[in-house]
């Protein structure tokens, strides 16, 4: 491997922060993206933050499979607020700016909510596994202590993998354009601005995302592909509509969120287009929160039926 000739340290030590261009592109839709990410952004953390709320409130709702939703609400609440708040400030001050520190923060954050993430989605597909195909061990299986012990590895596995990587990636030397044309501090567009040899760091996103995104994939795959055979067992097609209601709403999640972060990360790097890239990332770091209270509020009648309490509560109280 030819090592690229590092610049000299003066070049290193001006760079001490990055440009965000985001929709730079399109200069007379910003206060139009301004509004539209502002209502998105409001809509996540009020139907995130409900289901939180009725999860934790309606004892109907005590049940594994809705504290694992509970988490995942709370969680994409946290993921969504490592990037829209500076891609909101970014519109509407016209100031692209951040720091390198800050930078680095925001993509850190950023990973470690993601590999949190997928990690959840594969416990809350063993959790309909156990459910589905050992439903008289399910209780036993799928104890409290078990759901902590679950909900708290999901947390903190990726927390020092995150760090560590995202100090790998700032430890090269930027001395390229300053200019990241993404909305937010993204592995792909970072490593662009890199002038050092970037294999060790291309190949470490590779590991990253094979351990947090394949592996818990091919274990959701894996889970669903039992789950499938055990419904189409069934004997009455109204147990099979039942279960399968139950299952496609997280099987909706999963197809998009993991969908779109295998073809962003796991693609070779010279496919990589920015265009495609930062719609990719819209999918997975906005729209997949976004529609998720959405897919499992409207497609589950205990959550329906919990909100309606709630409403009316709240109704009779005022």
């Amino acid at each position: 491997m030819n090592h690229q000739e590092k610049p000299p340290e003066d070049n290193l030590t001006e760079l001490v922060e990055f440009v965000l261009l985001g929709f730079a592109d399109t200069p007379h839709l910003q206060w139009f993206l301004f509004g539209l990410f502002l209502i998105i952004y409001i809509i996540i953390l009020m139907s995130n933050g409900t289901i939180f709320l009725i999860t934790k409130m309606d004892p109907s709702l005590q049940s594994p499979m809705y504290f694992f939703l509970a988490n995942f609400s709370f969680l994409e609440v946290c993921y969504v607020s490592a990037t829209l708040p500076r891609m909101l400030m970014n519109l509407g001050t016209q100031r692209r700016r951040i720091s390198l520190v800050a930078c680095a923060t925001q993509m850190c954050f950023v990973l470690i909510f993601g590999g949190t993430e997928c990690l959840l989605l594969a416990v809350m597909a063993y959790d309909r596994y156990v459910a589905i195909c050992n439903p008289l061990h399910y209780p036993l299986v799928m104890n409290h202590k078990v759901c902590i012990q679950l909900v708290t590895g999901s947390w903190t596995t990726g927390i020092p993998v995150m760090i560590g990587h995202t100090y790998q990636i700032f430890s090269l030397p930027f001395c390229r354009s300053k200019q990241i044309n993404h909305f937010f501090c993204d592995i792909p567009p970072i490593l662009k601005l890199a002038c050092g040899d970037t294999f060790v760091n291309e190949m470490l996103v590779y590991t990253v995302a094979v351990l947090f995104v394949m592996v818990p994939f091919l274990l959701i795959l894996g889970s669903y592909s039992k789950i499938i055979s055990i419904i189409l067992k069934l004997p009455s097609a109204t147990s099979r509509a039942k279960a399968f209601s139950t299952c496609s709403s997280h099987l909706m999640v999963v197809v998009v969120f993991f969908g779109s972060g295998i073809i962003t990360y796991l693609r070779p790097n010279t496919r990589h287009s920015e265009g495609i890239d930062k719609m990719l990332s819209l999918f997975y770091t906005i729209l997949t929160p976004m529609f998720n209270p959405m897919i499992y509020s409207l497609r589950n009648k205990d959550v329906m039926i919990a909100l309606k309490k709630l409403l009316l509560k709240n109704e009779l109280n005022i």
